[in-house]
């Protein structure tokens, strides 16, 4: 028999995720409550009950992202000593998470100057620091070494690198790529380490 608290989870996983379609179609700013509600069934002060405003539940969604994106970051730079390998693992590990949070991801690319501005929302900024500072001190790491070019501009390639990650996301969302995410990765590697010159 299922309890209480179990339904009572199971209903604001569901509401979040309904939510997170509707930020992701229509924007985080010009959804309301009421939309939400209704796409719940529910009346919208029942949403209330769950969340206290349409904030908390942008928070959630975007939290659970940057907590996930953290993760498979710093497992990648922990796994290994060779920069090529850790900046292999971070791109794998940013397909599979961006995979599983696309409506966040939607969400940060269509409102970030709003969410950025809202001090309720400032680990946003610090999440991104400690990205950029994952990548850039893999690359570093391999300049120093001679591994990669003595002339690479370290967060120059990492902004270049981020956001052609979201790409393969938006293709397989569409399914009409026909390129399977482990796919899209061994190319952006290639493109990465081996560019196109024979």
């Amino acid at each position: 028999m299922t309890t209480p608290s179990k339904s009572s989870s199971q209903r604001r996983a569901h509401l979040v995720q309904l939510a997170g379609d509707l930020f992701a179609e229509k924007g985080f700013r010009a959804t309301t409550v009421r939309e939400i509600a209704d796409a719940a069934g529910i009346l919208s002060g029942s949403l209330y009950h769950h969340f206290d405003s349409k904030e908390s539940i942008g928070d959630e969604i975007l939290s659970a992202f940057l907590e996930d994106v953290l993760a498979g970051y710093r497992a990648a730079a922990a796994s290994t000593d060779d920069p090529r390998k850790a900046i292999e693992e971070i791109v794998r590990s940013s397909t599979a998470t961006l995979s599983r949070h696309r409506a966040a991801l939607t969400m940060l690319q269509n409102d970030w100057a709003y969410f950025s501005a809202q001090p309720r929302f400032g680990y946003l900024r610090t999440a991104m620091k400690e990205i950029e500072q994952t990548w850039v001190e893999q690359l570093e790491r391999g300049k120093e070494t001679g591994l990669f070019r003595a002339d690479l501009d370290a967060r120059l390639i990492y902004r270049l690198l981020r956001d052609v990650l979201w790409i393969p996301t938006s293709w397989q969302q569409s399914r009409s790529s026909g390129w399977s995410a482990e796919q899209i990765n061994d190319g952006l590697l290639r493109l990465l380490f081996d560019g196109i010159t024979a």
